[in-house]
């Protein structure tokens, strides 16, 4: 018998998707994003990211080397690599870089490995880790540097209001006259405005989610009901009240674009159906324009996909799709 018949374990045809293509696939999307962080903000840009990205690694490699004895490492598919680019993407460009690697530490070392590495983490590991620096170090984590200094400036960068902190205060004194002192759309559009190094360039932010889209890595779902909902709920807040700013400089400002394309994307942390996807997004964009408006903190981006991320298994749990040849009406 020459020809013999083989049959062996799906998927019997393959698709060409991988983890390694997705995740760096990912890191190239956020390529534009990065280099417009090195632009505004110079070197200290720089010497975050590195220290977050060589951090993440470092911390992935030593726990699956000597904490979990595992032989196969797992820092070459780039989940790692990612993480440390999202962590540094929500941090000052003028942050202590020891405060760095402690939030590199807990991203990957508590969010991440504690449950068991990628694919069961519970939370995003670079929000999560956004959110624990923020309440350990919270001067540092709202100290923003101004975008567009000297190339060579880090620790003694001159520093400045964010557009989200101006809405903060005119919807919270009912000044609309506040609004007045904020970069105009094209900036914050641009990118020439402060706040953390990812999140400046909404433009950059396009061209990144653009790409994914158009390689197949997300879907729009999540991205475009974040940002029509947050649209929504603005602009009838700003058309009830002028204090309130308008929907546009919502989208723009702060961490919002880049938390609907990168960050709530999250391929583990986010919903698996369509259906549960738009419900994901709505959520997370009703829980920011919430957080914004009566939250201690300007940002609500942050804390907005950390409470989703919780719901994501119930979301999952009710748009699970019919089971192939299951009675009508049956999920099981």
């Amino acid at each position: 018998m020459t020809n013999k018949l083989i049959v062996s374990l799906s998927p019997h045809i393959h698709s060409g998707d991988s983890i390694q293509r997705n995740m760096y696939g990912v890191c190239i999307a956020l390529l534009p994003a990065l280099l417009c962080s090195f632009y505004f903000f110079g070197l200290g840009a720089v010497v975050v990211t590195l220290t977050s990205v060589l951090s993440c690694l470092f911390f992935e490699w030593f726990i699956n080397r000597f904490l979990l004895r595992k032989q196969e490492l797992t820092i070459s598919d780039g989940s790692a690599l990612i993480t440390g680019l999202l962590l540094a993407f929500n941090l000052p460009s003028n942050i202590p870089l020891w405060m760095v690697v402690t939030g590199a530490l807990f991203a990957i070392g508590v969010v991440k490995m504690t449950f068991g590495g990628l694919g069961c983490n519970l939370f995003n590991p670079a929000l999560a880790a956004r959110a624990f620096m923020l309440i350990s170090f919270p001067v540092e984590m709202t100290t923003w540097p101004v975008a567009g200094q000297s190339w060579a400036t880090y620790t003694d960068a001159q520093t400045g209001a964010t557009p989200l902190s101006l809405i903060k205060e005119a919807a919270k004194s009912g000044d609309a006259s506040l609004l007045d002192q904020l970069p105009s759309a094209i900036d914050m559009l641009v990118g020439q405005t402060g706040g953390c190094m990812g999140e400046v360039s909404a433009l950059a932010i396009l061209i990144g989610l653009i790409y994914m889209l158009s390689r197949g890595i997300i879907t729009w779902h999540i991205p475009l009901s974040i940002i029509v909902t947050v649209f929504a709920a603005t602009g009838i807040m700003h058309i009830a009240n002028p204090a309130f700013a308008s929907p546009v400089v919502e989208i723009l400002s702060g961490g919002l674009m880049l938390g609907a394309v990168f960050m709530a994307t999250d391929y583990v942390t986010s919903p698996m159906t369509h259906k549960g996807q738009l419900i994901y997004g709505v959520a997370i964009g009703l829980l920011t324009v919430v957080i914004r408006t009566f939250g201690a903190y300007p940002e609500g981006m942050s804390f907005a996909i950390l409470i989703a991320n919780a719901f994501t298994p119930l979301i999952n749990n009710y748009c699970k799709p019919k089971r192939f040849g299951a009675a009508e009406g049956s999920k099981k």
